[in-house]
């Protein structure tokens, strides 16, 4: 059965620089669906800023046919190795809104246990280069509001260059996902995330933009020296 990984490592700088210019995952590896390597954001910073672009801070979101795959990866591959030493959460498909080409998304949709157990969403799109600063004008107090949530664990952004833009969050339920997404979370505007919809319905931002969420099945390792991200549900 297919799972998903998402994976968060620090690199000297020199070496995640390469990784940039030169994706050190290859296309060929056994059991592997796709993968993105990124650079690790920090989500509502200033656009100018050091804190916005985090070279050194690596994030790689990966889809496998089947769990033997990443572990045989992480086991033996050159740059699996590297990644084994970072933190990883696996995860089971849920629920998919949008569409984004190279992840093969399942009929078969895991569910969560209840509305109050853990979720994982991540985010991926490919950017209308014109549409970045409106993209940015209404990006930037949902990228505040998600990381600032109570409901939330870990989140951050991640980029690609030239055009790919990502998120990734933990939560501690799906109930309180789904309340900031609608816009009910008793937050400071808390219709934030509604209103940049209603911009992206009214005019995209994106080629292509895909929701993902899923049902977190195990973590391994530390971020930043923290571990246990994944609520107990």
């Amino acid at each position: 059965m297919t799972l998903f990984s998402y994976h968060l490592l620090e690199l000297p700088f020199f070496q995640a620089m390469k990784g940039i210019c030169l994706t050190p995952i290859s296309k060929q590896t056994k059991g592997l669906v796709h993968s993105e390597y990124m650079t690790a954001m920090t989500l509502g910073a200033p656009i100018f800023s050091t804190s916005r672009v985090l070279i050194g801070q690596v994030a790689v979101f990966m889809q496998w046919e089947e769990e033997t795959g990443l572990n045989r990866y992480l086991e033996n591959d050159h740059f699996g190795k590297v990644l084994s030493k970072g933190w990883h959460v696996r995860l089971s498909f849920t629920r998919q809104w949008g569409k984004y080409e190279g992840f093969k998304i399942p009929e078969y949709k895991n569910k969560v246990d209840s509305s109050n157990g853990p979720v994982v969403a991540v985010t991926i799109a490919r950017m209308k280069p014109f549409a970045v600063p409106r993209f940015i004008h209404w990006g930037r107090p949902v990228e505040k509001l998600v990381r600032d949530h109570p409901g939330t664990t870990l989140a951050l952004a991640s980029v690609k260059f030239p055009n790919t833009v990502s998120t990734f969050s933990v939560w501690k339920s799906e109930k309180e996902m789904e309340d900031m997404v609608k816009g009910h979370s008793n937050v400071e505007k808390p219709k934030r995330h509604v209103d940049a919809m209603k911009e992206r319905e009214r005019k995209d931002f994106h080629f292509e933009f895909t929701t993902l969420r899923f049902k977190p099945l195990a973590e391994f390792g530390t971020w930043k020296g923290r571990s246990n991200f994944i609520p107990k549900s």
